[in-house]
């Protein structure tokens, strides 16, 4: 997949594709079925099949001191468009000009003159412009005028009854339901960090961890998972137990994942550990002392092997093997 950043040095040969628009956070399986339309019809008419996504996300311009809530980071988000088939990817920056630019004019500015776009597929309560000024009404309208196509799908629906969303994954993830936010991802929501050197209390009662922080994405629930491990981006996944928390029985250090792995010996200090979450074992909880801890962390062992056994396979993290 070709990734265009500088939007005005595009091609000719990569002009007049047929583009999914929207943020993508997630990648999840509504944004699939964009992308799955998108290069149906590319296929159809001989043309590239194209995503059209912004960076930074809207919500960052407008509320710059908003608690994390991304999904993905975007190098993240580019690894899974690219999984999709895709020919390539447009990254429309977004700023205080392209928040203000009225609807019709974004279609004739970014979608006609820069992409030269022949069909668009959006979900159909997408908006756009200024204050979200635009429709799909509007949009078929100013198709019309530009001589493009407009496809527009209904959410995909989840499990229990609501909608495929970014919103609703984040939720889910927040209330420690990681399992569900993987049926809507239809993969197993994978966390990324390069793991620092921490104070080795793991290491002296018998369950050393590797621990990172999470930085810019979306905190989780705090509490117990089980978790699947991968080092480096390469290799097997390994089982493993993860706190997510502040670490109450110990000092606080701020929100740390921490992760245990159960069958791994060896250094991961400067390594970069993706970590998927498969199940919710338990709210963080603060003990009485070590001995309590180590007791409970030698319980949650084995129910992690038991969640992990008996868990779904689902498909890898952006950028693993």
């Amino acid at each position: 997949m070709r990734i265009w950043r500088d939007l005005a040095a595009i091609p000719a040969a990569e002009r007049g594709a047929a583009i999914a628009i929207g943020n993508m956070d997630g990648v999840h399986l509504g944004h699939r079925a964009l992308i799955d339309r998108a290069r149906a019809i590319a296929a159809e008419r001989g043309c590239p099949a194209a995503a059209l996504t912004f960076e930074p996300h809207p919500r960052l311009l407008f509320q710059p001191d908003a608690a994390p809530f991304l999904l993905y980071g975007p190098e993240e988000k580019l690894a899974l468009l690219a999984a999709t088939g895709l020919d390539a990817t447009y990254v429309q920056s977004f700023d205080r000009a392209l928040s203000l630019l009225p609807a019709a004019e974004f279609v004739a500015e970014i979608l006609v003159r820069k992409f030269g776009v022949s069909h668009v597929v959006v979900g159909e309560d997408f908006h756009f412009g200024h204050k979200r000024g635009g429709d799909v009404a509007l949009l078929r309208e100013l198709g019309g005028h530009h001589g493009f196509g407009v496809t527009t799908l209904a959410p995909v629906p989840a499990p229990d009854g609501g909608v495929c969303s970014s919103s609703r994954i984040r939720s889910l993830l927040a209330e420690g339901r990681p399992a569900e936010a993987a049926s809507l991802l239809d993969r197993y929501w994978t966390l990324q960090g390069v793991v620092e050197r921490g104070d080795q209390i793991g290491r002296t009662i018998g369950y050393p961890t590797a621990n990172f922080r999470l930085g810019k994405v979306l905190h989780p629930a705090r509490g117990i998972y089980a978790v699947e491990a991968q080092i480096d981006g390469h290799g097997p996944w390994h089982a493993g137990a993860a706190n997510f928390g502040i670490r109450p029985t110990v000092a606080d250090r701020g929100d740390l994942m921490e992760v245990h792995l159960l069958d791994f010996t060896g250094d991961l200090y400067g390594r970069r550990l993706s970590v998927r979450l498969v199940d919710y074992v338990r709210p963080e909880k603060k003990f009485d002392g070590l001995d309590a801890l180590q007791a409970q962390i030698a319980l949650d062992c084995r129910v992690v092997r038991e969640m992990l056994a008996a868990a779904r396979p689902r498909g890898s993290a952006a950028g693993a093997s």
